[in-house]
C-alpha cells in the first residue's frame, strides 16, 4: 500500500504528456532567480516571461536555440505521503493500540495538499533590427493530490469513539486532479526609441492542447492504472504579450500570459466511496499580468517579479497563484555564472517560501550549461537544467 500511495502523484504527471506548470516554464537561469525572468531572460528565453525580451540581444547574436530545457519540481510541505502512509500501515494491520495515532493523524493530514510539477521547452531564435523572432515548443504538467477526511459527525451514533476514527478513515479519500499543455508559439517582437525613450514590444500567438485528468480513491483499494482513463483534451488559440521599457541597465516591464480565457472540464467519475457524489472540477485559464522592475547590467543582474493578480486554476480546489519573485546573477568573466533568489506564493497567508540557486557554465563561450535548484523544506524540492547556445 505504501509504495502505491508515493507513486500516485507520479503516475498522474507520467499519464499526462510531458510538461511542466504554473506560470512559466521551465528554464532553469530564471528558475535559479527564484523564476525572475519578465525584464532579466534573455531573447532565447523571452517567450517564457515577456515575449518583447526577443528584441534585445548583443550585436553578435544572430541565431540562438535551446535543446532543451527539463525539470521536476516535488512540493510536499504538509508531510502528506507521510501522513498516507501511517493511515495505510494501521488500516491494512488494524490494532486498537494505535486508534489514538490513527485519530491525530487524519486531523493532521486533512487539508493538506501535494503538489508536482514536470516539464520542458525547447526554442530556436532568429534576433534581427526587423522584427526578432523565436519559435518554441512548451509542455508541461502540474498536478495536486489531497485527502477528503471524512468527518466524525458522519459517523453513526452507534459506533464507539475508537470505532468512529476507524470507519472516518476507511471512508476517506485520495482525491488528484491534474492539468497538462503542450503548446507552440512564435514570439515576435520589435525595439525601438520613441521620445528618447528605449522600448520593446512582443507578441506571441500560440496554439495549445490542454488535457485534465480527475482522479478519485480511498485510502484503502484503488487502482493506479485508472488514471490515464480519466483525461480530457481541448485544442485552442491563445495570445501572450509584453512591454519593455530601459535605461541604461534599469528596466521595468509587463508581461500578459494567456490572453483568451478559457474553461475546461475535467471529465465526470464515480466517487470511490459508496453514497458520495460523482467527481469532477473545472478548470479556468486566465490572463497573468505580472510586472517586472530590476537591474540587467553587463556582469549583474538584479530583478523582481510581481504578479498583479490572483490566479485561481481548479475552482473548488486550493491551488491559487500569486507569486512575488526575486533573483540575481553574477557574471565572471562570462564562462561562469552564480544565481540565487527566492519565491512565495502570496496566495496563501500561511505557504512557506522558496530559496532558489544554480549555475550557468559557459566554456570558451561555445555553448551554455545551466543547472538549478530550488528548496522549500524537506518535502519540497526541485531540479532543473538547460542546455543552450547562440551564434
Amino acid at each position: 500500500m505504501n509504495n502505491k500511495i508515493k507513486l500516485l502523484t507520479l503516475s498522474v504527471l507520467l499519464a499526462a504528456p510531458s510538461a511542466y506548470a504554473a506560470n512559466y516554464a521551465i528554464e532553469a537561469r530564471g528558475d535559479a532567480m527564484g523564476g525572475v525572468g519578465v525584464v532579466s531572460a534573455n531573447f532565447l528565453t523571452a517567450p517564457f516571461y515577456n515575449p518583447a525580451l526577443v528584441a534585445i540581444y548583443r550585436r553578435n547574436d544572430d541565431v540562438g536555440m535551446i535543446l532543451p530545457s527539463i525539470g521536476f519540481n516535488y512540493d510536499d510541505q504538509d508531510g502528506m505521503v507521510d501522513d498516507l502512509d501511517t493511515i495505510s500501515d494501521i488500516l491494512d494491520n488494524p490494532d486498537s493500540s494505535r486508534i489514538d495515532e490513527l485519530d491525530s493523524t487524519l486531523n493532521n493530514i486533512n487539508g493538506s495538499i501535494l503538489n508536482a510539477e514536470l516539464g520542458g521547452v525547447v526554442a530556436f531564435a532568429i534576433p534581427n533590427q526587423f522584427v526578432a523572432a523565436n519559435v518554441y515548443g512548451k509542455a508541461y504538467t502540474e498536478t495536486f493530490s489531497n485527502p477528503q477526511v471524512a468527518s466524525a459527525s458522519s459517523c453513526e451514533a452507534s459506533l464507539t469513539a475508537d470505532q468512529c476514527t476507524l470507519d472516518r478513515a476507511q471512508r476517506s479519500t485520495v482525491n488528484a486532479v491534474s492539468v497538462a499543455v503542450t503548446e507552440v508559439g512564435i514570439s515576435l517582437a520589435k525595439y525601438q526609441t520613441f521620445l528618447g525613450q528605449h522600448v520593446a514590444f512582443g507578441i506571441t500567438p500560440k496554439l495549445q492542447r490542454i488535457y485534465t485528468y480527475v482522479y478519485e480513491a480511498s485510502m484503502t483499494n484503488y487502482d493506479l492504472a485508472d488514471v490515464a482513463d480519466n483525461g480530457n483534451g481541448e485544442t485552442m488559440f491563445n495570445l501572450d504579450a509584453g512591454a519593455l521599457w530601459f535605461y541604461g541597465p534599469f528596466r521595468v516591464g509587463l508581461s500578459a500570459s494567456d490572453m483568451v480565457s478559457r474553461d475546461v472540464e475535467t471529465l465526470t467519475i464515480p466517487s470511490a466511496v459508496s453514497g458520495n457524489p460523482s467527481i469532477s472540477y473545472q478548470y479556468e485559464m486566465r490572463p497573468q499580468y505580472t510586472l517586472g522592475a530590476g537591474i540587467v547590467a553587463d556582469y549583474f543582474t538584479l530583478s523582481v517579479d510581481y504578479d498583479l493578480n490572483e490566479k485561481e486554476r481548479y475552482v473548488d480546489f486550493d491551488d491559487n497563484t500569486q507569486m512575488i519573485r526575486v533573483g540575481g546573477e553574477i557574471d565572471i568573466l562570462r564562462q561562469l555564472k552564480l544565481r540565487a533568489g527566492y519565491y512565495k506564493n502570496l496566495a496563501y497567508d500561511d505557504s512557506e517560501g522558496t530559496i532558489t540557486a544554480g549555475i550557468g557554465i559557459s566554456p570558451l563561450n561555445l555553448f551554455q550549461l545551466d543547472l538549478a535548484a530550488s528548496y522549500t523544506n524537506e518535502n519540497a524540492m526541485g531540479a532543473y537544467v538547460n542546455f543552450l547556445a547562440s551564434y
